[in-house]
């Protein structure tokens, strides 16, 4: 295995990480995490995956939707996920 990637390298290895994301371990996502701090990659809407706390994906997260917010709670650790929502204006 290559040492070193460049970055358009690693980018892509987080795109391909996050295609089967369901079938990962914790382990997994910390990888992938300090991969993409090393090579400066933002992970943007896929951070939202992924429960912050355990780091296990979402599989049956509750969630509530209110005016502005959005509730995530994870199925495994109970940690609750919050997340502000997009204003459309018409």
């Amino acid at each position: 295995m290559k040492k070193f990637l460049s970055k358009s390298e690693a980018k892509e290895k987080v795109e391909e990480f996050f295609r089967k994301i369901k079938s990962k371990n914790p382990a997994e996502v910390k990888k992938i995490q300090r991969l993409a701090k090393k090579y400066n990659i933002q992970l943007k809407e896929k951070r939202k995956t992924f429960c912050k706390k355990c780091l296990t994906p979402y599989v049956n997260p509750k969630t509530r939707i209110n005016k502005k917010t959005k509730i995530v709670v994870c199925g495994k650790c109970g940690s609750i996920a919050r997340w502000k929502l997009k204003q459309n204006i018409s």
